[in-house]
């Protein structure tokens, strides 16, 4: 499926649906979204994107960004019967674009991400249970849709038994939004281009170090999110609204049955 939805001023809004998972079954379709900044749906040349928003049904937001990101900002539109969640996952703000050239800049920029799990591990906890009890679609997002919002869509996805290379390309299809996360963040800076030249891009070795790093220092995504008081009845309700069993694979008509269709 096109997870990619085409909006003019967000670059990385996706559908998390259609991914198969443990068991037999596979993640729901429209009904799960990641984006970059929903703020920008105030923008006026965001007039057409806001219409594309409101029909998607959206009833809960969920804002990664730290406080004064919003201050600055802004936050989605409020309309009725759209509940907002601010839940800020990262406590040490840095400057990835005024980053320097590094020998690994994918281990650097996991080891920085891993201070989210370190710092944030009891809003990350808030943010799946919001995810797992409200009602109607929801979306999670950060600025880019790519570092905030590409953790809690790994850890979700693990936790709803999608296997780890599907965690990781999905987290790498940011990459497809980089020229886009780039010529908004010239566009704020008088055009300059940004000072790391990695800047906007999100492979998959940097989720799957971060992954990795989970498994090591906490025994894996589910004991991370537990010891951070997620309860196993939690993770039971996030699988009931995002998993519907698998379709069965179509059969190709036998050769008998071809004959008597005509």
């Amino acid at each position: 499926m096109d997870r990619h939805l085409a909006f003019d001023r967000l670059h990385n809004f996706r559908d998390l649906g259609g991914y198969r998972a443990a068991g037999g079954h596979v993640t729901r379709g429209r009904v799960l979204y990641r984006s970059d900044n929903l703020a920008k749906l105030h923008e006026p040349a965001a007039v057409a994107d806001r219409a594309r928003f409101d029909a998607l049904g959206i009833r809960t937001v969920v804002d990664l960004r730290h406080g004064w990101e919003i201050a600055r900002t802004g936050r989605v539109p409020a309309r009725e019967g759209l509940a907002f969640h601010h839940l800020g996952i990262e406590h040490r703000a840095w400057d990835q674009a005024a980053t320097g050239p590094l020998p690994d800049p994918w281990r650097y920029l996991a080891d920085k991400l891993g201070e989210i799990f370190a710092d944030g591990g009891k809003e990350i906890a808030q943010v799946i249970d919001v995810l797992a009890h409200a009602e109607g679609p929801a979306v999670f997002h950060c600025a880019s849709g790519k570092d905030r919002t590409g953790i809690v869509a790994a850890l979700v996805l693990t936790l709803l038994g999608v296997d780890r290379d599907t965690v990781a390309a999905d987290f790498a299809l940011t990459e497809h939004a980089t020229a886009g996360l780039r010529a908004d963040w010239s566009a704020r800076n008088g055009g300059r281009a940004p000072g790391w030249e990695h800047y906007g891009r999100a492979p998959e070795a940097v989720v799957r170090h971060l992954l990795d790093d989970l498994d090591r220092d906490h025994g894996g995504v589910a004991a991370y999110v537990a010891a951070h008081g997620v309860p196993g009845t939690t993770v039971a309700a996030l699988r009931a609204r995002f998993l519907v069993p698998a379709p069965e694979p179509s059969r190709a008509p036998t050769e008998g049955s071809a004959r008597a269709d005509g």
